[in-house]
């Protein structure tokens, strides 16, 4: 576009150069005629001092000392947008459900699974296909920009000197995450190592990548960036199997930058699933959540914990302080609803206060066509391939992961066997990483030894055999000896 502007530029110059000569040739002949009387002035030519007369006005008037100036190109044409601003002009059709299921789905033998893994890692444990959810772990963590409207809203309170509402926006976005684990009891998928997700949402103004970076342990890093700020973390979950319930202990820090400088910091808190026997199946999140603020205000949130004989569960409740500590504003609500704030400290939040209470986040309303999987409508999205997006993502995309596409279309017995046999070529991958990576060995032309290059110098390589070099199915052959150019 700069470009493009450079060379309209350009062209409007060479024009007013020309209309700087036609003005000179002008003068030349009003300075040729000028003896003559205005009666016997031939009216070609009067009508020619007239105009000579005009452009001298218009080039007197736009200039200063005898100078020419240009107009800036940008006060000529339409106000550019930026490319966020373009992103959000964008109107893109999403889906409004999944696909219809291709098979009846099929039960599984919870008793033999709790038996073999009561307290164990789940980030370890194979689990059928039936525990998932067709979105994966990289994806799960772009759902946490649903809400990414309450963030905007925070650059534009920021950069009109409002702090405090800000940080109360920010405290907003971090409960909002919490929202979409109403209803979910399936598992995402755990990606494979290098695994992918990438998504541009111009009607939201928002672009999100995230890879997987660590097997063991289970290590995703995430970056986005959307209207005046940039927001990135690393997540870690150390899962614990009790046989009734689940225990997540997320791991890593989330970090949210405005354009303008200021930084916030906070780690999520701990998750539950219980019933997993008995009973209705259910989430709870509970503990502290700190967010720091690099400037004036940091916000301190308690999830509450539910218990058996709570009427009102899933609060949240805390306060916004500045750097002396002192309280300013107090927030409270429901992580699976809404939050409310008062430009008051309260302790102990109660339905006098909700009168003066002003509303930061409300829930989106779930989608009409629900599934077992309780996927919100934004979470319907994130697998999707739109028209033409297949040859625009990477192979390492989430999207393209055949046993999370089987999942989705109701192709349960396709999902289990690619889930195991990509799972198989995982392990197998690690093992040969353990041992270690080794340079190929090439052969001279002129003669029959073959060589390779290890630490600076070629090596010739000695006769060996096939036992020495265990395949990665853990065999030895015993019986072939090796005289190719293979190790």
């Amino acid at each position: 576009m700069l470009l493009e502007f450079s060379e309209i530029q350009g062209q409007i110059k060479n024009l007013c150069e020309e209309r700087a000569n036609l003005l000179k040739n002008v003068r030349q002949l009003e300075a040729a005629n000028i003896k003559a009387k205005a009666s016997e002035v031939p009216e070609g030519a009067y009508q020619l001092t007239q105009i000579a007369d005009v452009e001298k006005q218009e080039l007197e008037d736009g200039s200063q000392d005898d100078e020419i100036y240009f107009v800036d190109t940008q006060d000529c044409f339409p106000k550019l947008m930026t490319q966020v601003e373009q992103m959000a002009e964008c109107v893109i059709e999403r889906r409004k459900k999944l696909p219809d299921p291709a098979e009846k789905e099929k039960g599984v033998n919870l008793w033999s699974l709790i038996k073999d893994n009561v307290g164990k890692d789940l980030t370890r444990v194979c689990l059928p296909v039936y525990f998932n959810e067709p979105i994966s772990s990289l994806q799960k963590c772009f759902e946490e920009l649903e809400y990414s409207y309450l963030l905007d809203q925070a650059y534009h309170h920021g950069k009109e000197g409002n702090s405090l509402q800000r940080i109360l926006n920010v405290a907003a976005f971090a409960v909002s995450g919490y929202a979409s684990s109403e209803g979910r009891h399936c598992k995402p998928f755990n990606p494979l190592l290098g695994e992918t997700y990438e998504a541009d949402y111009p009607e939201k103004g928002v672009r999100f990548f995230s890879e997987k970076v660590s097997h063991h342990p289970t290590l995703i890093a995430c970056h986005s960036e959307g209207k005046g700020w940039k927001f990135w973390g690393d997540s870690n979950i150390r899962t614990k199997f009790w046989g009734r319930s689940i225990q997540l202990d997320p791991v890593g820090v989330l970090t949210l930058e405005f354009d303008d400088g200021e930084v916030f910091q906070w780690s999520k808190v701990t998750t539950n699933i219980y019933n997993l026997v008995f009973g209705k199946v259910y989430c709870d999140h509970h503990g502290m959540m700190h967010i720091r603020g690099s400037r004036q205000y940091s916000c301190q949130l308690k999830f509450k914990e539910q218990s058996f004989l709570d009427r009102n569960p899933r609060l949240v409740h805390g306060f916004v302080e500045d750097v002396s500590h002192k309280k300013h504003a107090t927030l409270f609500g429901k992580w699976d609803d809404s939050m409310y704030y008062i430009n008051e400290v309260v302790a102990n939040v109660k339905p006098k206060h909700m009168s003066g209470a002003n509303l930061l986040w409300k829930r989106s309303m779930p989608p009409a066509n629900l599934t077992r999987y309780n996927l919100t409508s934004f979470a319907i999205t994130m697998n999707e391939l739109t028209p033409g997006l297949q040859e625009k993502l990477p192979p390492t995309d989430s999207r393209l992961r055949p046993d999370q596409r089987h999942l989705e279309n109701g192709e349960y017995d396709m999902a289990n066997a690619e889930k195991l046999r990509l799972e198989t070529r995982q392990r197998m991958s690690k093992k040969l990483q353990e041992n270690g990576w080794k340079p190929r060995w090439f052969q001279n032309d002129s003669e029959s030894d073959t060589y390779r290059y290890v630490g600076g110098y070629w090596e010739k390589r000695e006769e060996r055999s096939w036992d020495d070099c265990p395949n990665i199915f853990g065999e030895v052959n015993q019986d072939i000896n090796d005289s190719t150019n293979r190790p």
